[in-house]
């Protein structure tokens, strides 16, 4: 039964003529008064606590959405060079962060919904300046870069020398030098995608050997093709 309603039932000491006694009235009155402001403030408070609950909540879930996008874009920026020391919060940065999160469950949600916007920009950022790096092209594509010019360093040097001394015994021995050079030129190639990029999400470098193989090969094939068909004519 509501307030309102014990207002109609709620016995009333009443006087002989049917008039209810002055002081219990005023007193009922009172009471009822205090029982609607206490009602009031009940309700009140029951509505703070469940808002105050679905803050938390939300707070809670935007906070692991928060994490798993900071996670990666720590691994990457790491892989940028930047120092371990400033990817963690200063002093000043943790308490000027504290004083923004004592406002209650409302401030921390609004915090961490500023911190995801901040997030996807960096996000945009980084998918941006990672486009324009060999690192983040295809393995095949970037591996060319690798292998691609160990394999026509041997070959522009033998074409010059044909083409400076022509065809005497300096280009023969160039040309025997050279045919153990496309395997050595694939090793160094093997070595370097190592050193220059990143390996792949299970951990494991993606060299393309029969890329790298091939790269090495067909310059050095045709130009010792070349030089042969050069020294037959002379």
């Amino acid at each position: 039964m509501s307030i309102d309603d014990a207002v109609t039932v709620a016995p009333v000491r009443q006087r002989a003529g049917g008039e209810p006694t002055p002081s219990v009235a005023a007193a009922w009155t009172d009471y009822l008064a205090a029982a609607r402001q206490l009602d009031g403030v009940r309700r009140g408070a029951a509505t703070a606590a469940a808002a105050q609950a679905r803050a938390v909540e939300a707070a809670r879930a935007e906070l692991t959405e928060v994490r798993a996008r900071l996670t990666p874009q720590q691994t990457r920026l790491r892989e940028l060079g930047v120092p371990a020391i400033s990817l963690t919060p200063t002093p000043p940065e943790l308490a000027e962060a504290t004083r923004a999160m004592a406002g209650g469950p409302a401030a921390v949600l609004a915090g961490l919904r500023k911190a995801q916007g901040w997030a996807e920009g960096a996000d945009a950022a980084l998918a941006a300046r990672g486009s324009l790096r060999p690192a983040a092209w295809p393995p095949r594509l970037r591996n060319l870069l690798v292998y691609g010019p160990l394999a026509l360093v041997v070959p522009l040097v033998q074409l010059l020398l044909l083409m400076t001394l022509g065809t005497g015994p300096v280009v023969v021995a160039a040309l025997l030098v050279g045919l153990p050079m496309p395997a050595a030129a694939f090793a160094a190639g093997w070595v370097g995608v190592g050193r220059l990029f990143p390996p792949g999400p299970d951990g494991r470098w993606d060299r393309t050997p029969r890329l790298g193989l091939l790269t090495c090969l067909i310059p050095a094939v045709v130009t010792a093709a070349g030089i042969t068909l050069a020294l037959l004519a002379g």
